[in-house]
């Protein structure tokens, strides 16, 4: 029994075949487990049934033990684009998920500013999301997200849409906050090599089902030079290799 565990959860779209099938999945507390898979296999909507978003068919899903019917505010999410209002502050977006609840304390704040700071945000508390470059308005979506200390977070291919050296510094800044906090992360990707850095497991879907799932077995905290070690390379090739056999 994992924190989040997934039990022989079945959708379907009206009118077409089951999109996820039968698929079974459990995540421990505090672990970081990515999903990959090709275009169409299933991997975003087993995210929106993990956090709520959708109702299974079939199975159930349960958070912490408890069955997961609706979003739950244990939950962050982060999406690929970071949906940032324009209208606010840097400060105010990230705080945003806390004024939709309740009175704002200076804690709330002063974590906001913590926050701003590990993600090398500190100088830009009172800009406006169009001043800000792309990977800039993606830390602050990720603390949008984890400024409530979620246990758990859902990232759907968050930095997809960033260039390389962006994308890797925002792969540390959330290592780093995630296992400061203890989050349990379910995290969906198409990058190989993004997944097995991240990842405690990592875990290939096709066709609606999970076809494999490997644990990663890299040192914490995780470094530039594990990229470019043989282990890091023979695992991204075996998972290359399951996702070219699967076929959609």
């Amino acid at each position: 029994m994992g924190f989040l565990t997934i039990k022989d959860i079945t959708y379907t779209y009206q009118g077409t075949s089951p999109v996820v099938n039968g698929v079974n999945l459990a995540i421990e507390k505090g672990a970081f487990h990515c999903l990959l898979g090709k275009s169409g296999c299933g991997k975003t909507t087993l995210l929106k049934l993990a956090s709520g978003l959708l109702k299974p068919d079939k199975g159930c899903i349960q958070l912490n033990g408890k069955d997961m019917a609706e979003p739950s505010h244990e939950c962050g999410f982060v999406f690929q684009s970071p949906t940032l209002l324009e209208w606010k502050t840097v400060m105010d977006n990230v705080l945003l998920p806390i004024t939709l609840r309740r009175k704002l304390t200076e804690e709330d704040r002063a974590h906001a500013a913590a926050l701003l700071e590990m993600i090398g945000l500190s100088a830009y508390h009172n800009r406006y999301p169009t001043q800000l470059s792309g990977g800039q308005q993606s830390r602050v979506a990720l603390a949008r997200a984890l400024i409530q200390k979620p246990p758990m977070l859902f990232l759907d291919e968050p930095f997809a849409a960033l260039d390389a050296i962006t994308r890797e510094e925002l792969q540390e800044d959330l290592l780093r906050i995630c296992q400061l906090q203890n989050t349990t992360v379910l995290f969906i990707t198409h990058d190989i090599s993004e997944a097995v850095y991240l990842s405690d497991r990592v875990a290939v879907m096709d066709k609606g089902s999970i076809i494999y799932e490997e644990e990663v077995n890299l040192a914490k905290p995780r470094t530039m030079k594990m990229r470019y070690g043989s282990y890091f390379n023979d695992l991204c090739l075996t998972v290359r290799q399951i996702m070219s056999e699967a076929r959609l």
